[in-house]
């Protein structure tokens, strides 16, 4: 059924005439009766008596008069709450990423975040399932690596960067390494690793290289190295962003100079177009945020040699 004629037939009622329905729908009033016989065809029915001085509702024409004026009234209701969601920055935002990018860039991100949207609701789903954005309802995701949905729109945050680091008590014991050639008589904490070795590709004051290096713990979760760095167990390549805020005396950058470049991080979403407030704010508050906290500081706890 068609809506128009159907608003055309409630506001002819409400106005009690063809011309002042026209006026207030701004349109001729030969439409406005055109877009009423048309509506009376459709049904099957005569819902208004037309004199030369007045119109009469029908019984037919009373009937649904009642119920359409309420479905009208119901529909301007919906689209009103609807526009009020839209322009209000409350309610609910889902967002999704892996583990160790939730934990070490997402939530800090959040605590910012929380400071200035305190009434805005946030539904976090860490996952290592690549998440359907659009299937799955979810607002916001954080990913790393190369992007497969050119339908969604990606708005890059950097790139992942990672250091060496190493525990006091790991280079009290055995000493300092002076260069990258060094590491190999080190202990080195691989990281999902099919071989007895790693390759570390680190860029640095002489360009870009591969170091071979070998270690007995091999793990699949950066939160695990960490801990083995922090307890000693050997020297471990890191993302920079999850070392901000390490106690000195728990860890230190080795080799500061040098680093490993790794992965673009984008921040995705389903549609550039009618973005609500509440998931606009979020996105631009993490476009601000996460970027500073990719690199973690240049020089994080530096050792002295």
């Amino acid at each position: 059924m068609d809506l128009n004629k159907v608003a055309s037939f409630v506001q002819v009622v409400d106005s009690g005439s063809f011309t002042a329905a026209g006026r207030l729908r701004g349109q001729p009033k030969s439409s406005i009766s055109r877009a009423v016989s048309s509506l009376e065809t459709d049904l099957g029915v005569r819902l208004l008596q037309r004199t030369t001085r007045k119109l009469h509702l029908t019984e037919a024409g009373r009937l649904f008069y009642d119920r359409a004026a309420r479905a009208l009234a119901g529909l301007d209701e919906a689209s009103a709450a609807a526009q009020q969601l839209q322009d209000t920055a409350s309610g609910t935002v889902r967002i999704t990423t892996v583990h160790d990018i939730g934990t070490w860039l997402l939530a800090p991100a959040l605590a910012k975040f929380r400071e200035r949207f305190a009434h805005i609701q946030l539904d976090v789903i860490i996952t290592p399932r690549h998440v359907d954005l659009v299937h799955e309802n979810v607002d916001l995701a954080l990913r790393a690596g190369a992007l497969q949905d050119s339908s969604l729109i990606a708005r890059p945050l950097g790139r992942l960067s990672a250091g060496i680091f190493a525990a006091p008590s790991y280079l009290r014991r055995y000493g300092v390494p002076q260069s990258l050639r060094d590491l190999k008589q080190h202990e080195c904490l691989r990281f999902r690793s099919r071989e007895d070795y790693a390759d570390w590709r680190l860029s640095g004051p002489d360009g870009e290289q591969t170091l071979r290096v070998r270690g007995a713990i091999n793990a699949d979760g950066y939160e695990f190295l960490r801990s083995a760095v922090t307890l000693g167990l050997g020297c471990g390549l890191m993302p920079l962003f999850a070392c901000p805020q390490i106690p000195h005396a728990q860890w230190q950058r080795v080799l500061p100079q040098y680093r490993a470049v790794g992965a673009p991080l984008h921040l995705v979403y389903p549609s550039a177009r009618f973005v609500p407030k509440r998931v606009a704010v979020l996105r631009d508050c993490l476009l601000e945020e996460i970027p500073p906290l990719l690199d973690g500081g240049s020089n994080i706890n530096p050792v002295d040699s």
